[in-house]
């Protein structure tokens, strides 16, 4: 295969991945058309596939497949040159953001092998067993593994945006990505504020709303990320090495 050609099937095959890997993720909208019994207000998207649920063997199964897709598209981005973009080799911003982005799809899978054992939104027993540490050691590290893949999430779309503006690469990750990020941050702050009222008994102050917020924002960001690395050019400058 020629050299050029080369260059650009890395980032191709790095774009797939990610959009297959965000389609997967999105699995749970599917809620709009299945009858969870969930009210989305309120519960936490992870409850789809809490234990007893009727659809959490299709939540875990997309859940396990979305992280197995990103984790390939990071480990492509982190050890293929080809597969880079341009500014990633030595340039601390993008090789944080490609090993962030590993860090949230490894968590991702983890998720998906440590299913909540119940729904403490909806079942009030539930919710005091875990305020007490009496749920198995599975729901326990749930917990840890969502916080985890949460704050890696928001650093790939930080670490990745401000290395697109900074090192000049353009594309609609400069674009668009800082209003996203943006936009992230704050319905991440909403999220963990909702969380810290539920847990305290001050209701849900829209929980499961701004959770879902979160995570369609998350998916847009990797999408335009995704569109970037697909792209290879922007208005005529290069950026995939030749």
């Amino acid at each position: 295969m020629p050299i050029r050609a080369a260059s650009r099937t890395g980032p191709r095959t790095t774009a797939l991945l990610t959009a297959a890997g965000t389609l997967a993720y999105s699995a749970w909208l599917l809620e709009a058309v299945l009858p969870t019994g969930l009210p989305r207000a309120t519960a936490y998207v992870s409850e789809l596939a809490a234990e007893g649920e009727p659809y959490h063997a299709l939540f875990r199964a997309t859940d396990l497949l979305a992280g197995l897709l990103l984790l390939s598209a990071a480990l492509l981005g982190l050890l293929r040159p080809s597969a880079r973009l341009p500014w990633a080799e030595g340039r601390p911003w993008t090789l944080v953001g490609w090993s962030a982005l590993a860090l949230f799809a490894a968590a991702t899978v983890a998720d998906s092998r440590l299913p909540l054992s119940c729904t403490p939104t909806r079942d009030a027993g539930c919710a005091e067993r875990e305020h007490s540490g009496l749920v198995p050691l599975t729901h326990s590290a749930h917990l840890v593994t969502s916080a985890t893949a949460t704050a890696a999430a928001l650093l790939t779309a930080v670490a990745l945006t401000v290395a697109a503006r900074r090192y000049g690469i353009g594309g609609p990750v400069a674009r668009v990505g800082t209003v996203l990020v943006a936009a992230q941050l704050a319905a991440t702050g909403w999220t963990l504020g909702a969380v810290w009222a539920f847990d305290e008994g001050f209701g849900g102050w829209g929980l499961g709303v701004a959770q879902r917020l979160q995570l369609v924002l998350l998916a847009l960001w990797l999408v335009v990320f995704a569109r970037t690395l697909a792209r290879g050019r922007d208005e005529g400058r290069p950026r995939w090495p030749s």
